[in-house]
């Protein structure tokens, strides 16, 4: 099926659609694995909890409220036209992205050059993520660009720790390197055993834990307790945790995923009940 085609279809067989294509089988109904259960998100949880999560600035506010006293990247500007940029006064490094969406990233470094910016962002106003694939929270979120300030030595990507956090309670710890490079991989439980895993991703090699591990655990579970999950991405600078981003569906349920790690992560996800569900529903009506 073409994805023209793929994209015409109502939301529950468009995923059914794309999920068959990602996985080579249909979703389980009821869902039981992880995969499964992001499907399920995206097509039935419109519960205004979730809905804030495609928007990078509301996530922002979210993680203040929660915890006043964690370090949030400060946004130096947001708007439509990278032209505005201009006027305003950037650190030497500072990083560019949409409000609205994912995977697309600019780490700039001064004054910005404003054509080669409006080449790098084509495009990145439209919203395919609700279009192409149906994650809704993406179509709740304002269409925006943001500048935020850059993380780290100028020299260096801090590692993205990803926190698989279900019901208050953080599973999984996804630690990526590398990611505008070399990307590599490592997955740990929350004690820090090292998890094998067969994914796209290559394996990154096998590190001590941080010395910021238990409070990397309590801002994780702490962002993480209203949620029945969610995944906590954060950063550690010279042993201070940073705030990244909450993710509610992460690889949109699409992407290659480990089979035994899928159902050990399925089993932990209670998805919320039916009147929950509806009564989110109700709140945006």
């Amino acid at each position: 099926m073409s994805p023209a085609v793929v994209r015409r279809l109502p939301l529950a067989a468009k995923r059914a659609v794309l999920y068959r294509q990602a996985h080579g089988r249909p979703p389980a109904r009821p869902p039981q694995t992880f995969t499964e259960k992001v499907n399920w998100r995206v097509v039935h949880d419109r519960r205004p909890l979730i809905g804030q999560l495609g928007d990078k600035l509301a996530m922002k506010r979210y993680a203040a409220a929660v915890l006043p006293t964690l370090a949030v990247p400060r946004v130096l500007w947001a708007g439509v036209d990278v032209a505005d940029l201009s006027r305003v006064d950037l650190p030497d490094r500072w990083v560019l992205k949409p409000n609205h969406g994912t995977m697309r990233v600019h780490v700039g470094a001064g004054r910005p050059d404003v054509d080669q910016l409006r080449r790098v962002t084509a495009g990145w106003l439209d919203e395919p993520l609700y279009r192409d694939r149906g994650e809704w929270v993406y179509r709740q979120a304002r269409r925006m660009l943001l500048v935020e300030e850059f993380l780290g030595p100028a020299d260096e990507v801090p590692a993205d720790h990803k926190l698989f956090v279900f019901d208050g309670r953080l599973r999984l710890v996804q630690v990526d390197t590398g990611r505008f490079g070399a990307h590599r991989r490592r997955l740990y439980t929350p004690d820090w055993t090292p998890v094998d895993v067969d994914e796209a991703v290559a394996a990154g090699p096998v590190t001590a834990p941080p010395a910021s591990l238990p409070q990397l655990t309590e801002v994780a579970e702490a962002l993480g307790a209203e949620f029945d999950f969610v995944r906590v991405d954060l950063y550690d600078v010279a042993g201070r945790v940073w705030f990244g981003e909450l993710t509610p569906y992460p690889g949109g349920g699409l992407d290659r995923f480990d089979p035994a790690l899928d159902v050990l992560l399925g089993s932990m996800w209670r998805l919320p009940s039916r009147s929950a569900v509806r009564a989110g529903q109700q709140l945006l009506r």
